[in-house]
C-alpha cells in the first residue's frame, strides 16, 4: 500500500529558469520505491490546484548509513502545480502519496541496460541506473535535448559508470539531432548474440521510435508513459494507453497501475 504524507521541502537546487530539483523528507516513501514507480503531489493546500499530479521519484536520499531519509523530484515549470513546485522553499510541505505504479523489469549481466531519455524523461533514469549498476550491468544513457543546458546531471551518470551519448537539437551539445540516430546506430553494430534490454522515458513521439527501433533489431524494451492523471489510483481513469489483444485489436489500460512502465511492443502507437 502507498503512504500518504505531509512531505517537508528539505532543498530545492534551480537547474534552470524551467527545471528545479526538489526534496522531500518522506522516508517511508523512498525506502519502499522501485526503479520507475512514482509519486501523486500537491503543493497548495487550498482549491488551485485542485489535484495532485504525477512525478517520478527522480533519486532516493539517503543518509552516511544508507538508509532512506527522502526523495527528490525532477520538475520542469509549465503550470500552476509546477511553478508551486518550482517556488517551494525549505520547510514548505507537499502532500505526496505514493509510491505508486508499476516499475522496471532489471535485467542481469552479461544483458547490457540501455537507458534512452529526452527532457523530463530522465526523471525515472537516475534510480534506474543506480539498480543496474548495482547488478554489474554495463549501462548506457542515450539523453538528449533542446540545447546543452538542459542536459541535466551528467557528472552524477559518469560517477556512477554510465556511458553517456548526447544529442541536442541545436548541436550545442553531443551530437545534434535526435537521440534515436545514435541508438540506431549502436543497435546495428551490436551482435545479435550480444543481449540487450532498452528502457525509455520522454515524449511519446521519442518512446514511439525507440519502441519502433527496438523491434526492428529485436530487442526488448520497456517506456515509461508520460500520462495525465487525475488521482494516480485507478479511479479516474483518466491515463489510459490502448494496448494491443490477442487475436488481433485493442485495449485499454490504466497506466497509473498497469505502468507507468509498460512493454513498448504491446502498446498501440498510431
Amino acid at each position: 500500500m502507498p503512504f500518504d504524507v505531509a512531505a517537508t521541502v528539505v532543498a530545492n537546487l534551480a537547474l534552470s529558469h524551467d527545471y528545479n530539483v526538489l526534496a522531500l523528507d518522506a522516508p517511508q516513501i523512498a525506502e519502499a520505491a522501485i526503479p520507475g514507480q512514482f509519486v501523486m503531489v500537491k503543493a497548495a493546500t487550498g482549491h488551485d490546484p485542485l489535484l495532485r499530479r504525477p512525478f517520478s521519484v527522480f533519486e532516493i536520499l539517503r543518509d552516511a548509513s544508507g538508509r532512506a531519509t527522502g526523495l527528490s523530484l525532477l520538475v520542469k515549470r509549465i503550470g500552476v502545480s509546477t511553478g508551486l513546485l518550482y517556488d517551494a522553499k525549505p520547510g514548505d510541505t507537499i502532500m505526496c502519496l505514493g509510491p505508486l505504479g508499476q516499475p522496471f523489469t532489471l535485467v542481469d549481466a552479461p544483458a547490457d541496460g540501455w537507458m534512452v531519455a529526452g527532457g523530463v524523461g530522465l526523471a525515472p533514469v537516475w534510480t534506474l541506473a543506480e539498480a543496474l549498476v548495482a547488478r554489474g550491468v554495463t549501462t548506457t544513457l542515450f539523453y538528449g535535448a533542446r540545447r546543452n543546458d538542459e542536459l541535466f546531471y551528467l557528472d552524477f551518470f559518469r560517477t556512477l559508470g554510465v556511458e553517456l551519448v548526447l544529442t541536442t537539437e541545436d548541436g550545442s551539445g553531443g551530437e545534434q539531432g535526435r537521440v534515436i540516430a545514435p541508438l540506431e546506430r549502436a543497435l546495428a553494430a551490436r551482435p545479435a548474440d550480444q543481449p540487450v534490454s532498452l528502457y525509455a522515458c520522454g515524449p511519446e513521439g521519442m518512446l514511439a521510435a525507440t519502441a519502433r527501433t527496438a523491434a526492428a533489431f529485436g530487442r526488448p524494451c520497456e517506456v515509461s508513459v508520460e500520462r495525465i492523471m487525475g488521482c494516480g489510483m485507478g479511479g479516474c481513469y483518466s491515463c489510459v494507453v490502448p494496448m494491443k489483444s490477442e487475436g488481433g485489436g485493442f485495449h485499454h489500460v490504466r497506466s497509473c497501475i498497469a505502468g507507468p512502465v509498460l512493454d513498448a511492443a504491446q502498446i498501440v502507437w498510431d
